[in-house]
């Protein structure tokens, strides 16, 4: 079979969009491919209003972190020593449970992590070379290149950050480009290109949107994420620099208007959305109506993991007074280990991340059928909630809008704290002010008290596996889940992203 995310490349830059979906093993298939549904795109990009069009399309793969089956924090969650793959069964989704017993492999590697990246950076690069030709003001065209490099930049950091040895492409390919042999790049070059571009674009970002804009890259989140990246590079002095932009005064109202929200349980709450501590937030809606014969196909804008983390066949018992929350049944995924419920004991928090349904059972206040790693713990920051059910069309599973903050301002206090190698002041007083949101008491600044802090404030977001590679606490963490050290830092290339291509499977997984 040819190589589908060369192919998704050539079809998203010829016609701006994902064309087709590749079903057969059709050796011919690619003679045509300038034919079916194609574009022109020399004369599409004519004013702000195409361009702007095509930039939400660039905008559109974020929703790869909370939407359809293959979403970033149910998967990665999956991974971590917080939650159990979850599911009606072993074999509910083998990626997801591959990954989290650790028998992930090219074969079962879910495609999507390669190919749903790939096409929001094909798409970034046809809109930066196409828009210099369009007619429009040359501030707006600055700010549209702008956010388009910087979510450029972002989908190649997940790249990184999942895949390591990644290709880096950064302008359109044209059906005569030789694109199966396009070389992986070394992740040095991939970090420098994409810090290089941030650099570049900050200045031509506003310093905050108003609210119909809301969503849309600003200088703030563009510092966020520069000051991520820089984090994962090694580069702890300029990340502090990008964290200090950011984060102001702890505690207090940075330049760009972050304030930490003072009820940590508001976060979690559906229509409270874009609040003063969310710096990159995804939006999610029902009212694309989303459907099963597009879910996870791009085209989808409901939350998934609302319906993937929600109790099978959950009902309320006919009792007085019954206190138990409405929920819509799920199906179960990231149930959370006894090791999270135990060590989030004493925190205010606790109640907000995770649903005690072993405790309401024992009250005789709800039931529920208990699915494959069943602990009796569901995370509650995501959970289906009746009164969220979807009055548009569409099945109410797919089209929760429960939107997903990627970035908040506590995350980056505590990034910031740790680039400071926990020590100092300043750090000190990042943590103090995240603590002191729920009202914890002061503890002395130390790389193990961000770690703690970060895995209790962040839980369920998406954020631990990566935390645990990337401070190499993996092993011992998840060593008896199988984690093998110099192999399950980074995940497999997907089989078929290497047939007939110069791509080298990463080590390990041949």
């Amino acid at each position: 079979m040819k190589n589908k995310i060369y192919k998704s490349i050539l079809l998203t830059l010829l016609a701006g969009v994902s064309l087709v979906t590749v079903g057969s093993c059709n050796s011919d298939y690619l003679e045509d491919v300038q034919n079916k549904g194609a574009f022109d795109t020399e004369n599409y990009f004519q004013n702000e209003q195409q361009s702007f069009s095509a930039l939400v399309g660039v905008y559109d793969i974020l929703r790869k972190y909370a939407g359809g089956f293959e979403n970033n924090v149910t998967f990665f969650n999956a991974a971590s020593d917080d939650f159990y793959s979850g599911g009606g069964s072993s074999t509910d989704g083998a990626g997801i449970q591959g990954f989290s017993n650790y028998t992930i492999n090219p074969i079962i590697m879910p495609q999507s992590y390669w190919i749903n990246y790939y096409q929001g950076i094909s798409r970034a690069n046809l809109l930066v070379d196409r828009i210099p030709k369009a007619s429009m003001d040359e501030t707006t065209r600055k700010r549209f290149v702008a956010e388009a490099k910087t979510l450029r930049a972002l989908y190649y950091f997940e790249l990184l950050r999942i895949f390591k040895n990644i290709p880096l492409i950064l302008k359109p390919i044209s059906a005569g480009d030789d694109y199966y042999n396009i070389p992986q790049a070394k992740p040095a070059e991939v970090y420098a290109q994409i810090e290089g571009d941030l650099m570049e674009s900050i200045p031509n970002l506003p310093m905050t949107v108003d609210n119909f804009n809301k969503g849309r890259i600003t200088q703030g989140a563009a510092r966020a994420i520069l000051g991520k990246i820089y984090l994962y590079d090694n580069k702890k002095d300029l990340a502090t620099a990008q964290f200090a932009e950011v984060n102001g005064t702890p505690g207090q109202t940075s330049q760009y208007g972050y304030h930490l929200i003072s009820n940590y349980a508001d976060l979690w709450k559906v229509d409270n959305k874009y609040t003063t501590e969310s710096i990159l937030e995804v939006m999610h809606t029902n009212k694309a109506s989303s459907d099963w014969s597009f879910w996870g196909q791009g085209n989808d804008e409901g939350n998934s993991i609302c319906i993937m983390v929600g109790l099978r066949s959950y009902s309320l018992k006919n009792i007085q007074n019954n206190d138990a929350p409405d929920l819509v049944s799920g199906w179960a995924f990231n149930t959370v280990t006894d090791d999270l419920f135990n060590f989030m004991q004493g925190d205010p928090r606790l109640d907000a991340t995770i649903f005690n349904a072993k405790k309401l059972v024992q009250e005789g206040k709800i039931s529920y059928s208990p699915a494959y790693k069943d602990t009796g713990y569901f995370l509650n920051k995501y959970l289906p909630r009746t009164a969220d059910k979807t009055n548009l069309p569409g099945p109410i599973e797919l089209n929760f809008r429960q939107n997903y903050i990627a970035i908040r301002l506590a995350d980056t206090y505590l990034m910031e704290a740790e680039a400071l190698n926990g020590t100092g002041a300043r750090a000190q007083a990042l943590l103090d002010a995240v603590r002191a949101r729920v009202g914890l008491a002061s503890v002395p600044v130390s790389m193990q008290a961000i770690k703690d802090e970060r895995r209790r404030e962040l839980a369920g977001e998406g954020h631990r596996w990566f935390d645990l590679v990337r401070w190499g606490d993996a092993p011992a963490k998840l060593g008896s889940r199988g984690f093998t050290a110099n192999k399950n830092e980074i995940l497999p290339i997907p089989f078929n992203e290497l047939v007939n291509t110069a791509l080298k499977q990463n080590p390990g997984y041949n």
